[in-house]
């Protein structure tokens, strides 16, 4: 498993909505591509202008084939990152030894 958590801050507010339309367009196209265990986008009801996303992958290889997919080149690219800062981190869930973790 591959787990990825992007946050986004958006720089001005009138590109709040449209940022938050486009995420929610992107998200049937991301769970369709191979290896898409779940994608879901937040925003802060404190921040508004901050996103998260939320992304599982079966490997980082499926991840790495994301980028070529629709909606990272057709929605992503040109309708999120001009309006946006990110912070990605690949991630791991935190858990005590003594949980099993569930998978």
């Amino acid at each position: 498993m591959f787990d990825l958590i992007v946050i986004i801050r958006v720089s001005e507010g009138a590109n709040i909505d449209p940022v938050a339309d486009a995420l929610s367009r992107m998200r049937p196209l991301c769970l369709a591509e191979d290896g898409c265990v779940s994608w879901e986008a937040y925003q802060s009801h404190q921040d508004p202008h901050r996103f998260v996303l939320v992304e599982h992958w079966a490997s980082r290889a499926d991840w790495e084939a994301h980028d070529a997919g629709d909606a990272i080149q057709k929605i992503y690219i040109p309708e999120i990152m001009p309006h946006i800062e990110r912070e990605v981190h690949p991630s791991m869930r935190v858990h005590r030894p003594h949980e099993a973790v569930t998978e």
